[in-house]
């Protein structure tokens, strides 16, 4: 559910690297019960209880049983692309853990709790979260011009950091192009060796190369751009690199010991699985593509793990030789704007502080949640889900090459689900809704 906007790029013809660089870096909100296009129709939501979904007694804490997670994870897996899914809910009474397919489809290794994956955009609500914090601290004010802080850097073809504020990068309201969608980026990236000299300056100044989508503050449209340059922000106020402040200020006081800001690092830390993108050329093989089987009960080969056969039928793709290992990857073309690595556990502790007021005062966190800017789309470094049973959530997702994943959690953050995919090509949004409506809409 890649995100859309009311402002398109003009019409041209995508070359394979540009569609390498959106899957690079793309983010998506995902409105599961609106579009998010406002002129597209929105697909009637499924009940929360249907075929395949158990129907064993509500968790205690208002979600699912873990029978029920565990079901609803399967369909990720049987609805889109990617080997394997998990997912994990913390509510009142504990936390459940679910996965289902495989991390590793050599091996036959199936997803566990604790292991390390890229989390995309997600990285930008850690980036809003330090902005918000250095704002409360009167060090930076919402409404200060890039320029002040960043003279001379954004400026050319109509750009001009002097009129774009603090407030608009956080909402995607400055107009600014993303650098994901130029195209000699895109063949950067997809080249020996890949993301080389891509520093977020450098990114910047291919965005200021062309014009701006609109005028700051006359339109929403969302841009990794921004981000990259909040970034830079943030170093220039503290005098430390964004990553480096986030560590002191978030995962630090909140015991995040799997998230990471890698840089230019290109492995990811131990435990892991492996993250799988679709090779160029390859019709994409989930179930609800192509009409393939839906995923059965995963099942060991023999010792040495599952044969080939069983991992086609465990994960429901029809030819996983369609898959491209893209594990080892430089995320530092994404910087800012989406190369954290975390764990399931981490991003449900981290969104749940957010929204429960441990790293915010309760204005910041009015301001973070406040979505007049963008139409009712995003707010700062968050986005709302509106779910069919009249539940809205709130949280981010993220996107980049071999890895999808999604928080989110009760605006009071006392119910939060994280889930995740170890491929870009994400879920079928028949079953990321069904996920949805099944964990946080009472029946």
């Amino acid at each position: 559910m890649p995100i859309r906007a009311r402002w398109r790029k003009r019409p041209g013809r995508a070359t394979a690297g540009a569609l390498a660089l959106a899957a690079l870096l793309g983010a998506a909100v995902a409105g599961c019960d609106a579009p998010a296009d406002p002129g597209a129709a929105a697909p009637a939501p499924r009940a929360a209880h249907t075929r395949g979904v158990a129907a064993a007694a509500r968790h205690p804490g208002g979600g699912n049983t873990e029978a029920d997670l565990r079901a609803a994870v399967r369909r990720l897996v049987a609805g889109g692309g990617a080997p394997g899914a998990a997912a994990l809910a913390r509510d009142g009474a504990g936390t459940r853990f679910a996965s289902a397919g495989f991390a590793d489809l050599r091996t036959g290794r199936r997803i566990h709790k604790s292991d390390r994956f890229r989390a995309g955009s997600v990285t930008k609500t850690f980036v809003a979260t330090v902005v918000l914090q250095l704002a409360g601290e009167r060090r930076l004010a919402l409404d200060d011009t890039v320029d002040t802080y960043l003279p001379g850097l954004v400026r050319g073809h109509g750009n001009d950091g002097r009129k774009i504020t603090l407030r608009q990068l956080l909402t995607h309201t400055s107009g600014l192009f993303d650098f994901a969608a130029d195209q000699r980026v895109a063949r950067r990236l997809v080249g020996p060796p890949p993301g080389s000299g891509l520093t977020p300056r450098r990114l910047v100044g291919t965005a200021v190369a062309h014009r701006p989508w609109f005028a700051p503050g006359a339109g929403w449209r969302y841009s990794n751009t921004n981000y990259v340059l909040l970034g830079l922000v943030v170093e220039r106020v503290t005098g430390r690199p964004y990553a480096i402040e986030t560590e002191r200020r978030v995962l630090g006081p909140l015991a995040l010991r799997g998230t990471s800001f890698p840089g230019t690092r290109v492995t990811l830390p131990a435990p892991h699985g492996r993250a799988y993108t679709v090779r160029p050329g390859s019709p994409r093989t989930g179930g609800a593509r192509t009409g393939g089987p839906r995923a059965s009960s995963p099942r060991a080969g023999g010792p040495n793990g599952p044969r080939p056969a069983d991992l086609r039928d465990a994960t429901g793709l029809r030819d996983t030789t369609g898959l491209r290992d893209v594990t080892d990857l430089d995320p530092s073309a994404a910087g800012a704007a989406g190369e954290a690595i975390s764990t399931l556990d981490d991003l449900a502790r981290f969104y749940g502080t957010l929204l429960r007021g441990g790293l915010l005062p309760p204005a910041a966190l009015r301001r973070m949640r406040d979505t007049t800017a963008s139409d009712g789309r995003y707010g700062m470094g968050l986005f709302p889900v509106r779910l069919s049973c009249g539940v809205t959530l709130w949280g981010h997702n993220g996107r980049i090459k071999g890895s999808y994943v999604q928080v989110v959690a009760t605006p009071g953050g006392r119910h939060v689900l994280a889930y995740r995919l170890n491929s870009d090509a994400g879920p079928a949004p028949s079953a990321e809704r069904r996920l949805l409506t099944a964990e946080f809409c009472r029946g």
